[in-house]
């Protein structure tokens, strides 16, 4: 009998901060395949409210007891990474319309340039709103952190709460000249 080939999928993303709607994905899409991988990368046109290694740490103790979930951090293209990991597809999640025409995008060129594959999963409905970057923006101009509680889990709000240099992320050069 021929050996079966492990089916691997790739779940990229910046994951700062890991969300409730992140997990909602990775949970019900390692569901479709032997492996899943959560591969945390930086984005160069985002700021950062974590650290790589601090993302990682916080999404490895969120799934320490998960099966057939790793998570990998990287950098490069994704399409590199999707293929030296062996895998079969990049897994995405899909919030709304807007997610879906850039995601559409997306897959194509990972498609025609790295000859990969996206399986899109639906997140969550009571999901569908949350997102990294405006959470990251609350967090910012100062709002309630512990408003965040139906977005993020636990261990993040714990986190954030312990963070000991200022939250800003981003810098305007022009601010500090008046």
């Amino acid at each position: 009998m021929p050996r079966q080939i492990e089916k691997i999928a790739v779940f990229p993303g910046q994951f700062d901060p890991i969300t409730k709607g992140h997990l909602d994905v990775i949970r019900r899409g390692v569901r479709l395949f032997d492996q899943l991988i959560v591969a945390v990368g930086n984005n160069p046109e985002k700021s950062e409210l974590f650290t790589l290694s601090e993302r990682v740490a916080m999404i490895r103790k969120l799934l320490k007891n998960s099966p057939g979930i790793r998570v990998e951090k990287y950098t490069g293209l994704t399409v590199d990474f999707v293929k030296q990991s062996g895998a079969i597809a990049l897994l995405r999640g899909i919030r709304d319309v807007s997610d879906l025409r850039y995601e559409f995008q997306l897959a194509l060129a990972n498609r025609a340039v790295g000859g990969v594959d996206t399986v899109f999963i639906m997140t969550g409905d009571h999901y569908a709103l949350t997102s990294s970057s405006l959470i990251r923006q609350v967090i910012s101009l100062g709002g309630d952190i512990r408003q965040l509680r139906g977005l993020l889990p636990a261990l993040v709000i714990q986190r954030l709460k312990a963070m000991k240099r200022p939250i800003m992320l981003t810098t305007d050069p022009d601010a500090a000249g008046g």
